[in-house]
């Protein structure tokens, strides 16, 4: 059994998360425009989390890999309500409770900040609807504002 530690993201991690998120959407065929693939921030994660009302943990093995991460980042143009961003564990590591415990941190501190949370993902991963759906998170159909991630098709929205 594998013990993740969850940490806020360091410079130095930058392009570990990167790889990550590329890979988990590779694996699923986001890589394309209207996903996080086209972010053009994708490798800055610690500079554009440093910013206040927002923060990117990573979680980490017992060897020092980083196989996860998810961010906490303001939804502009929606008072109160936060977004669960850029949420992505390596195969390695689902199913272990990485992806809980970065869950667990990502929404506590959101609490502590925001009413909601909201979240955008894609219709075909379905492993990660139900995660979202254990933890409190509804399905909506009205997104609260239009984001740039035009291609993710299902959103859930979450009372913190």
């Amino acid at each position: 059994m594998n013990v993740y530690t969850i940490r806020r993201i360091v410079p130095s991690d930058n392009a570990a998360v990167e790889s990550i998120i590329r890979s988990c959407l590779k694996e699923f065929g986001a890589d394309h425009e209207g996903t996080a693939w086209a972010d053009p921030d994708l490798g800055r994660f610690s500079e554009v989390y440093s910013a206040e009302d927002c923060c990117y943990w990573v979680a980490e093995d017992s060897r020092g890999n980083i196989v996860g991460g998810a961010g906490i980042g303001k939804l502009d143009g929606a008072d109160g309500i936060c977004e669960l961003q850029k949420m992505y564990c390596l195969p390695c590591a689902r199913g272990t409770g990485a992806a809980q415990k970065l869950m667990d941190t990502a929404l506590a501190f959101a609490a502590e900040r925001y009413k909601r949370c909201y979240l955008e993902t894609l219709e075909n991963m379905k492993a990660a609807q139900r995660f979202y759906e254990k933890n409190g998170f509804v399905r909506t159909y009205e997104p609260p504002v239009m984001t740039e991630h035009f291609a993710c098709d299902v959103r859930y929205i979450r009372v913190l």
